[in-house]
């Protein structure tokens, strides 16, 4: 039903994902240490592949909306930053315009709702992506309300057999299974979680940064299910991948406060993935994401991913260890 959305998603993020890496590789070649007050490099990039996205989109489904994390107030604020990005854009699309660009950037505003639009991260995982480590462009399609395709980026992500290489794309198609496709090939790998149904026996996948993962409440509930194996540490949306492939069992991604609520596009095309590889994706309650509300999944607290056989019993620990009712 969305194979051709799922094709394009594939080839836009395989280009946008060796965008990024030219992009960090050159931050690991110059030898400069790039620290959080200077997120210049990565806001460049940022900016570039969205544009570059938006750019194919507009080209290939004019009609449909996007929904992403930027937009044109930084190069608004400062011309030499929009020059950058324009050349960098130019790597992918030798004949975009100062306007075009603009014009690309500007598009990203859906409100969200029941019509077909895009959801894009055009890069998930910043201090992963300036370590020189793991991170992801994310890209999913939501129709009629629901998550209907989506194609995630791991530049960096190593198959599973250590063979080595430039990363992955991986993409789903609901109820259509997933896939993984090493960059620079075209040939798809089908991909499925594991069937671990003893938590005991589970992995538990979680943010490098404790700030991000709450590492001391996940290892409580992790305690609580038994589980002995040392988390797997990772950023980005590239969790989702390790999931869905069956590397790990279980994600979670737990309030930082009670009214905090994630952005969908830090979570859209990672649970399309997973459920299309066989797992489930909740928010705390046990219920579907919430993902037509525009930036925020506004209904969903928390965010709960698995290979689906220990869905109950994670989401009971979580209520346990985290007192919900």
């Amino acid at each position: 039903m969305y194979d051709t959305e799922r094709r394009f998603a594939v080839d836009v993020v395989a280009e946008a994902s060796a965008l990024a890496r030219q992009v960090q590789d050159r931050i690991a070649s110059s030898g400069d240490a790039v620290t959080k007050a200077d997120r210049s490099p990565v806001t460049v990039a940022d900016l570039a592949i969205q544009v570059l996205v938006s750019h194919r989109l507009a080209e290939r489904f004019p009609g449909d909306g996007l929904l992403a994390e930027e937009d044109t107030t930084a190069i608004d604020a400062d011309p030499g930053l929009a020059e950058q990005v324009l050349e960098l854009s130019r790597l992918a699309v030798p004949e975009l315009t100062a306007g075009a660009m603009r014009r690309a950037l500007g598009r990203g505003d859906h409100g969200g709702g029941a019509a077909r639009h895009w959801v894009l991260d055009p890069i998930d995982g910043t201090k992963g992506f300036l370590r020189g480590e793991q991170f992801a462009v994310a890209l999913a399609l939501i129709d009629g309300g629901q998550l209907a395709a989506g194609a995630l980026g791991c530049p960096r992500l190593q198959p599973v057999d250590g063979s080595g290489g430039e990363g992955s794309v991986f993409s789903a198609e609901v109820r259509r299974g997933a896939s993984e496709r090493r960059l620079g090939s075209t040939a798809d790998r089908p991909i499925a979680v594991d069937a671990v149904t003893d938590p005991a026996r589970a992995a538990f996948c979680e943010s490098v940064e404790a700030a991000h993962a709450a590492h001391s409440v996940q290892a409580e509930i992790a305690a609580r299910l038994g589980i002995q194996r040392p988390p797997v540490r990772i950023d980005s949306q590239c969790k989702y991948a390790v999931v869905a492939r069956g590397e790990a069992s279980i994600y979670l991604r737990l309030p930082r406060r009670a009214d905090y609520r994630e952005k969908v596009w830090d979570h859209a095309a990672g649970a399309v993935i997973i459920e299309a590889a066989g797992g489930r994706v909740s928010d705390l309650d046990g219920r579907p994401l919430e993902v037509s509300a525009g930036r925020h999944h506004a209904r969903s607290r928390g965010i709960v991913a698995t290979n689906g056989h220990l869905h109950e019993a994670v989401l009971a620990a979580c209520r346990e260890v985290l007192g919900l009712g």
